[in-house]
């Protein structure tokens, strides 16, 4: 159901060879339609290759809105007529932080700058918010943030999933930074002032890397 040959890197990860065909079962056997579209359901790690890998983002979900989510966390299509919510705010908290306004909601190219936008779960059905909540997707991001625990990564933790997963990431190297969801519900509890985006390009380069161009 779910094309796996633009992997890369990820490919060998145990949750290829036997939780997937589960997952797919689960999903196949929704009534209704089920986003992102499949052939962008691995948007995130094929963008995003492990040694290429240089900040974390999780989301919890895509959105469930027709024609919103791309595969990538928080990420909207360039053409969506509708309501950015958590990815209003996180704009709004860029021009704050750097300066800088953006418009795109399309996050392709902070993927393919090293900033792997995962959700927690993959997919989800029409309407139905974490309906796949607990379908198995979990392996896999486990299994994904094992593999990144070898180096340091810049974390970006936004709200109390965020944050229980990126403890399991134990490298004493990486930089966390672990603020409330920007979601119109919770922005304003700690998101909003947060500096996200200057502190992981003043960390990236203070190790000698580039940074990254959030805008």
């Amino acid at each position: 159901m779910f094309d796996t040959s633009r992997l890369g890197g990820w490919g060998d990860l145990p949750f290829f060879a036997g939780g997937l065909a589960t997952v797919e079962t689960r999903v196949a056997a929704e009534a209704g339609p089920v986003f992102p579209p499949a052939e962008r359901v691995f948007a995130a790690l094929e963008h995003t290759q492990p040694d290429a890998t240089r900040v974390v983002i999780l989301g919890q979900d895509p959105y469930h809105t027709p024609g919103k989510a791309n595969g990538l966390a928080f990420s909207i299509p360039t053409d969506f007529p509708g309501r950015l919510d958590s990815l209003g705010n996180i704009f709004k908290e860029l021009e704050s932080d750097l300066g800088l306004p953006r418009t795109d909601t399309d996050l392709t190219d902070w993927a393919d700058q090293g900033v792997l936008l995962l959700n927690t779960a993959l997919t989800v059905p029409s309407g139905k918010a974490n309906g796949h909540k607990s379908i198995g997707w979990q392996a896999l991001v486990h299994q994904v943030l094992a593999r990144l625990d070898d180096r340091p990564r810049a974390l970006l933790l936004w709200g109390g999933p965020a944050h229980k997963l990126g403890a399991r990431m134990t490298h004493p190297g990486h930089l966390r930074i672990a603020t409330a969801h920007p979601s119109p519900l919770s922005a304003y509890r700690g998101f909003f002032g947060s500096r996200p985006f200057s502190r992981v390009n003043d960390w990236l380069q203070a190790r000698g890397d580039s940074a990254i161009n959030w805008a």
